[in-house]
């Protein structure tokens, strides 16, 4: 096996901040990327701790291919809880020549031979003799001596090297490092439902609750025959994609038609917007119980829509006893679309297939309804506890 391997180093970040209570979240953010390269090839590659990294490889160094891994990185910089991931040449051998030849062969490598470069040390393991400038300064001269051309520019150089001494020696360039999410690792925060439409707004709630380390159900609400399959593929589309940030999602998918009929029958037109998003949240809200959820999570943005000012959020806020999470809430559209646009959501959802949020609409829906009024309209319509019920028995389970 030779002295230097490539690999890919794997930071974090918000986790490092998390006391007693570290090593549970690195052990969650571990066994993200290792599913994520599970996906890929159960049997080539491997993902180990190494003093604040994690460090991805092949498993079979010795005898496998030597070739980049930089075809794993979109599969491990999606996930949250990682700030960066980057190749690295790893050494073994723990010493100051070590590491200079380790240098060279990183720079000559990736590095363009007339540009200007600095490095830069970090001593993790502090029992490693000498300071981190000293060993900058060594590593920086033997490189200038051993490399035609190369300047030094402390300030703005083209290349900035990195060598961290950690088990092993570790050298990068920041000039390949690639941002990951940030946020907290998958499911450390516990579960939520969320209310997963095709539109926009949905997708993002979604994303950004699961950034915070939210595991997702998601319920969505379809009404055949008066909403197509193209409309509830889209959903399932949707899932699909934002199971590439979060590593898993259920999806739960609830015939909604008997319940929009029976509330379009027993509802003044201006008040059915609130009636259905309360009996959503209602169904959301059971579901939650069910799957161990701790909170429900929609798209809401305040002011965007009718069923969205303030005084309809509080109207359908006494349908649940969860903490109902609206990470849109102020957020402005073209914000909203920006995100959707960066986790590729946005392509699927202005499909031209409308869902049920869309049936039945009031040309001038209620921006100010009484929840008084909501609950006694509410009371009088036939079976729709039952109904509801029935709906969720019934439901399609998808997992992803």
């Amino acid at each position: 096996m030779t002295d230097y391997r490539e690999v890919l180093l794997v930071k974090y970040g918000e986790i490092a901040l998390r006391g007693g209570n570290r090593r549970i979240y690195e052990d969650m953010l571990l066994n993200a990327i290792r599913r994520n390269l599970n996906n890929i090839a159960p049997s080539e590659y491997t993902a180990y701790k190494e003093q604040g990294r994690f460090v991805v490889r092949r498993k079979n160094e010795d005898e496998g291919d030597a070739s980049s891994l930089t075809h794993l990185i979109p599969h491990i910089s999606c996930i949250f809880g990682i700030s960066s991931v980057t190749t690295a040449l790893r050494s073994s051998k723990r010493s100051l020549e070590g590491i200079n030849q380790a240098a060279f062969t990183y720079m000559q490598k990736h590095a363009d031979t007339s540009a200007t470069f600095r490095v830069t040390t970090k001593r993790a393991d502090k029992s490693f003799e000498g300071r981190s400038d000293e060993i900058s300064r060594t590593v920086g001269g033997y490189l200038l001596e051993n490399i035609t051309n190369l300047k030094v520019d402390l300030h703005k150089p083209d290349f900035a090297l990195i060598i961290e001494i950690r088990s092993d020696i570790f050298v990068y360039s920041s000039n390949v490092e690639i941002a990951g999410p940030g946020g907290l690792p998958p499911g450390s925060a516990g579960k939520g439902v969320l209310l997963l439409s095709g539109g926009i707004d949905s997708p993002v709630a979604g994303y950004l609750a699961a950034k915070r380390g939210i595991e997702l159900v998601c319920i969505y609400f379809h009404s055949p025959p008066y909403v197509s399959d193209r409309a509830k593929q889209k959903v399932l589309d949707i899932a699909s994609q934002l199971a590439h940030f979060t590593g898993k999602i259920r999806l739960i998918i609830v015939n909604f038609t008997d319940i929009q009929l029976a509330l379009n029958d027993s509802t003044p037109p201006e008040k059915i917007t609130i009636l259905l998003k309360r009996a959503m949240l209602k169904m959301a809200d059971k579901a939650a119980a069910k799957y161990k959820a701790m909170a429900i999570i929609t798209g809401d943005a305040v002011g965007q829509v009718a069923s969205q000012t303030l005084h309809s959020l509080n109207a359908m806020g006494g349908t649940t006893n969860l903490q109902i999470l609206r990470p849109l809430a102020c957020f402005d559209k073209k914000d909203i679309i920006d995100i959707a646009k960066k986790i590729e959501t946005y392509p699927i959802s202005i499909r031209p297939y409308d869902d049920c949020c869309t049936l039945f609409l009031p040309k001038h829906p209620e921006t100010k309804p009484k929840l008084s009024i909501i609950e006694s309209i509410e009371r009088d319509v036939p079976n729709l506890s039952d109904l509801m019920e029935k709906a969720l028995e019934e439901a399609e389970v998808h997992r992803f």
